[in-house]
């Protein structure tokens, strides 16, 4: 009986929000035009989306969709054998239980950007990847602020130029948190 009962309250709201819809399309004193028309079809307003908002959205989907390539082919590379690993398998897994830093000292891996010289490893070759996803947002950024100066946001500009700024003193290792 309370199955009911609900279905009856919920058919009940659906039907007062389809009236409220049709009243609000009524209502509307603006022409018949591209954004109306996509009302009737859809049942949602269509948004106009600024230029620069397209080319970073854009640079984010291609960029990730990239970087994820990347990421699986270095891994199957790696996984395959097909490059030489730093660490074989078995010190990783005989490792396993370390801490970040005493596995680091154990096998003598370097720190911070060390990285980019054991890229001939396939261990190492996986972090190309990881760093080109984490290097989209400051490429997004980057084309955001000439579209942001050609219409004189400067304080977006700015707030762009900060955010780069600022990602890149903390990927070079200058800005740090905790130890």
């Amino acid at each position: 009986m309370k199955k009911d009962a609900i279905l009856e309250t919920t058919a009940e709201q659906i039907s007062q929000a389809n009236i409220l819809l049709k009243g609000a399309r009524k209502e509307s004193t603006a022409p018949e035009n591209e954004k109306s028309a996509v009302f009737e079809r859809t049942g949602t307003a269509a948004l106009k989306v600024a230029p620069e908002q397209i080319r970073y959205a854009n640079i984010l989907f291609y960029g990730t969709w990239g970087g994820l390539l990347a990421l699986s082919v270095l891994f199957l590379l790696y996984v395959a054998g097909l490059i030489t690993p730093f660490v074989p398998s078995s010190q990783v897994i005989a490792s396993w239980g370390m801490s970040v830093h005493d596995y680091n000292a154990h096998l003598n891996l370097p720190a911070g950007w060390g990285w980019l010289g054991m890229l001939m490893y396939g261990d190492f070759l996986n972090f190309l990847g990881i760093a080109f996803l984490a290097l989209l947002t400051i490429v997004g950024y980057l084309v955001l602020i000439p579209y942001y100066l050609k219409n004189k946001d400067l304080t977006y500009a700015a707030i762009a130029g900060l955010e780069i700024m600022i990602l890149t003193l903390a990927a070079s290792g200058v800005l740090r948190v905790g130890h």
